[in-house]
């Protein structure tokens, strides 16, 4: 009989974490491990037939959550994958510091095991004694990625083209952009917009005029909105990792993205990193078109440099699951 694993996740809605997710339950390690996605709520419906060997729970670790874990403890290992949290996160979001880390020190504790998503991220975990070490495993995260890397290299044309795309939070920093955008207003670029959510209004408003700026709606494709565009920007105030920009560098898309978490660790030789600010926004736009106008090999090489680095990432990703479900899910 195949180990049972089970995915505990509220919101379905939060792409990347679903994304992720779905890829791996449709994985070759489906041949091995039984995989079932459910509601916390549907999960304890059913424990009692469910028996899991290992409960993996996606959702952001809360004072709310701790009784849910302890009752999960009872009826199996749990490992707690934390999509959610990160230094720039918590120095944005989190006014009472000593509290915020109480509480992810407390359902760490309960957990099993804890899987971060970026180095940056299990770095903050340690450096502030949020996890015991020996709890704790990185796996930076990936998903499918075969429709991106099969896209063929976008001949550049006679006008630069950005795209971002993803929620219209304060996460994603859209609006940075934008900002950065005002100040370049005598800039021959283009911009196209994807994605949708609570700050869309916000968004068109400062794009109101700006012949320039096209929102091209909520995404159903996401490599075919990358094949139209020639750099991708991710402009997040916080990000623990960033599906985005594997997606971008698997479409051999350079990449412009912000100094925080998991971002930096993710551009190297593939594009440039500037301050989650309009103004260093600013000035990597304009360095980008500078490059596009004086050696657009460079972006080009940073495409195939970034298209490079994540060809395996998948399989990569799938290897490390399966050991580490090999060992928590072994029988003693």
């Amino acid at each position: 009989m195949k180990p049972k694993i089970l995915h505990l996740l509220s919101d379905r809605n939060v792409g990347g974490v679903t994304a992720c997710t779905n890829s791996l339950m449709r994985s070759h390690l489906a041949e091995k491990y039984d995989f079932l996605l459910l509601t916390p709520d549907e999960a304890l419906a059913q424990m009692s037939t469910l028996k899991p060997d290992l409960i993996i729970v996606h959702d952001a670790s809360s004072w709310s959550i701790l009784p849910l874990l302890r009752r999960l403890r009872s009826h199996g290992k749990v490992l707690i994958h934390d999509h959610h949290y990160s230094k720039s996160f918590e120095a944005i979001n989190v006014p009472v510091k000593w509290r915020f880390r109480l509480v992810l020190k407390l359902a760490h504790a309960i957990a099993n095991y804890v899987v971060a998503v970026s180095h940056a991220q299990g770095k903050w975990m340690l450096s502030n004694k949020l996890v015991n070490p020996q709890k704790l495993s990185v796996i930076q995260q990936c998903r499918v990625l075969e429709d991106f890397l099969a896209l063929p290299v976008k001949p550049l044309g006679e006008r630069l083209i950005l795209g971002v795309y993803g929620r219209f939070s304060n996460q994603k920093g859209i609006e940075l952009l934008l900002e950065a955008m005002q100040g370049l207003p005598d800039l021959d670029i283009e911009l196209l917009i994807g994605g949708y959510g609570e700050k869309e209004e916000l968004l068109r408003q400062m794009a109101d005029g700006d012949r320039r700026i096209q929102f091209v709606g909520k995404l159903t494709n996401v490599p075919q909105f990358l094949s139209t565009c020639d750099v991708s920007i991710i402009p997040s105030r916080w990000e623990p990792w960033g599906n985005v920009c594997v997606e971008s560098k698997a479409a051999a898309k350079p990449v412009i993205v912000t100094n925080v978490d998991g971002l930096t660790e993710q551009v190297i030789d593939c594009g440039l990193i500037a301050e989650p600010t309009a103004e260093s926004l600013k000035q990597a736009i304009s360095q980008v078109v500078h490059i596009y106008k004086t050696s657009p090999q460079t972006l080009i090489d940073w495409g195939d440099n970034g298209r490079a680095s994540v060809r395996g990432a998948w399989e990569k990703y799938l290897t490390e699951w399966d050991k580490l479900s090999e060992q928590l899910t072994r029988k003693s």
